[in-house]
């Protein structure tokens, strides 16, 4: 039988490796890759775009950069005129994700998963064109089943199967419990697949069995099955961890435009060419000029990580506050200024007043005791000059600019 990619005219096939060159670029792993050309050729030949999904359990709905690592690859499909299928897990988030956990997830109530995917879908319309998206909440199809269908769900997958996840086997060497409900975890994200038809699947490399499971199921189920692409991890700003909130290695998509930039302009020099990739919309051309450039030396590190700030803040606040922060950065950092435009602050505390106690009222800092540490490690400055010591007692003056750590400037009214 002639497939997809034979039946392509020259000018399809070009269209075919344009598409395959852009889906693969900075992604860990495809499965299997020459079938995710011959889905590509079949859109091309059939005229109906790809079915791409991605289903998100809303656990957390706090967006930084990490995060976005999967979504510019949806945007990357989306740009070629296929179908974007977001599946809300509002029933698989109320049994929970076991990936990574020693332990149980905490099932989440209705009212928690409803206003996490609200906030998830707003925050996504940042990088997605929501209006052409497929939003779906699987509570739809999968609070429909009943026992029966369950039992024979489960009877698609072996119970040593899914003792392969390392999650599951790890707990088990230990001793830690393993709930029987955590068990369909995967096959109820995998019948989503079954249920809409997809044709891709995207997901993280720690999601490698939750994604392939809905391969195997929509085998089970005598359908086409989808291609998987998985892609990498995005380590945070201190270069080790993964990225997180609650590491403080982040960058957070609705963060100001100043304190993005600034915080981009601290990425490892050796994960440059992974946030080029990874968190950026430039082309492929100007990626691989990019590398290039960093390869022979002809572009500084320091321009490469201007280049990654600014682009990072365009694609989130617009050219303007762009141009804007990198003014902001050349200025404050480079030639050691203090920016223009600060934040105020009405003083309406004593004229004179501790320095730890300033820092603290005018809500600089959260406690005394972080106060007292920022200025002994040398982060706090009034008027420019540095304050060495936490015994310090100012005069507060109208006017008056403190700065606290590299990037949190304000002025006293």
């Amino acid at each position: 039988m002639e497939t997809f990619i034979e039946q392509l005219s020259q000018e399809q096939e070009k269209e075919m490796e344009r598409q395959y060159a852009i889906y693969s670029n900075g992604v860990h792993e495809i499965i299997p890759s020459q079938e995710l050309k011959e889905k590509i050729a079949k859109s091309l030949v059939t005229g109906k775009p790809l079915k791409v999904k991605l289903g998100l359990d809303p656990s957390a709905p706090d967006v930084h950069i990490g995060h976005t690592v999967v979504l510019n690859k949806l945007k990357q499909f989306q740009d070629n005129g296929h179908t974007i299928q977001l599946i809300i897990g509002d029933f698989t988030g109320k049994i929970g994700d076991p990936t990574g956990k020693s332990v149980a997830r905490k099932q989440l109530t209705d009212e928690e998963v409803k206003y996490n995917a609200r906030t998830y879908f707003e925050q996504f319309g940042k990088v997605l064109d929501v209006q052409r998206v497929e939003l779906f909440y699987n509570s739809k199809w999968l609070s429909k089943l009943h026992l029966e269908d369950v039992i024979h769900l489960a009877g698609k997958i072996t119970v040593a199967r899914l003792m392969e996840r390392n999650d599951f086997a790890n707990r088990l060497d230990v001793g830690k419990p393993i709930s029987l409900h955590e068990f369909f975890y995967p096959l109820m994200q995998g019948y989503d697949s079954v249920e809409l038809g997809s044709d891709i699947e995207l997901g993280g490399t720690d999601q490698h069995f939750n994604v392939l499971m809905g391969r195997h199921l929509q085998e089970q189920f005598g359908k086409e099955k989808q291609v998987v692409i998985l892609l990498p991890l995005l380590e945070g700003l201190d270069g080790v961890e993964k990225m997180s909130k609650s590491k403080g290695n982040y960058i957070g998509i609705d963060e100001d435009p100043n304190e993005m930039y600034g915080k981009a302009m601290s990425i490892p020099d050796d994960l440059m060419t992974k946030y080029i990739d990874l968190v950026t919309d430039l082309s492929l051309e100007e990626k691989s000029h990019f590398k290039l450039g960093l390869d022979n030396g002809e572009l500084h590190p320091r321009n490469a990580k201007m280049l990654i700030s600014k682009t990072i803040v365009r694609m989130y606040h617009g050219e303007k506050a762009a141009e804007k922060a990198e003014e902001h950065f050349t200025s404050v950092f480079q030639r050691g200024g203090i920016p223009n435009e600060i934040p105020t602050i009405v003083w309406h505390g004593d004229e004179e007043i501790g320095m730890i106690d300033l820092l603290v009222t005018a809500g600089l800092l959260p406690s005394k005791s972080e106060a007292r540490r920022m200025i002994q490690n040398g982060g706090v400055r009034m008027n420019g000059e540095k304050i060495v010591d936490f015994h310090t007692v100012v005069k507060v003056e109208h006017g008056m600019v403190v700065q606290v750590g590299k990037r949190k400037f304000v002025k006293l009214i």
